[in-house]
C-alpha cells in the first residue's frame, strides 16, 4: 500500500528538528509492518564539515539514524496522544555498512517490524542508493511518555 507523508507531517511525529531531523518523505508504509523513507544528501548536512574535509562521507551513525527515524515514523502513528511520547533506542544489532554515502546521494531507507508488543519494538532497517544496499542493521526501541523521561 503506498501511503506518502511529507516532512511537515514527519514533524507531528518525531520530535528530531535540524541539524538531526534524517527523513525527507515516506513513499511507502504498510501500518505497524513497513515503511519506506527518503533522505537527500546534501553538503549542506553539518557533519560533511569534519567526516571528512575534502572527501566528505555521511557518518555510518548518521545513517543508522535514518533508518531509525523512518522506524519511528511508522511505530508512532500506533499511538493515541503522540505527543506524550518520546522513542528511545534500546539496542542497536547485525549493523554491516556496504559503501559510503556521499553528497548528492538519495537515501532509501526500508523498514520491517520485527516484533511490536505494547511500548517495544524491534525493527530491521536497510539502506539503498541508486538500487544499491549501502548499509543495514536492526534495532529496539521503546515508547516513553515525556513525563517519564
Amino acid at each position: 500500500m503506498d501511503h506518502k507523508i511529507d516532512i511537515v507531517d514527519i514533524m507531528k511525529l518525531l520530535p528530531h528538528r535540524y541539524p538531526l531531523l534524517l527523513v525527507d518523505r515516506i513513499v511507502e508504509m504498510e501500518k505497524a509492518q513497513r515503511i519506506v523513507g527518503l533522505k537527500n544528501v546534501t553538503i549542506n548536512e553539518e557533519f560533511f564539515q569534519g567526516h571528512f574535509p575534502g572527501r566528505p562521507v555521511m557518518p555510518g551513525v548518521m545513517i543508522v539514524e535514518a533508518m531509525a527515524q523512518t522506524g519511528g515514523v511508522l511505530i508512532m502513528q500506533e499511538f493515541d496522544n503522540i505527543e506524550d511520547y518520546v522513542i528511545f533506542f534500546m539496542s542497536i544489532d547485525k549493523v554491516k555498512f556496504r559503501r559510503p554515502v556521499v553528497p548528492g546521494d538519495q537515501l532509501r531507507m526500508e523498514v520491517d517490524v520485527l516484533y511490536f508488543r505494547r511500548k517495544v519494538c524491534r525493527l530491521k532497517g536497510q539502506a539503498f542508493v541508486d538500487g544499491e544496499l549501502v548499509a543495514e542493521a536492526e534495532f529496539a526501541s521503546i515508547l516513553v511518555k515525556r513525563d517519564e523521561t
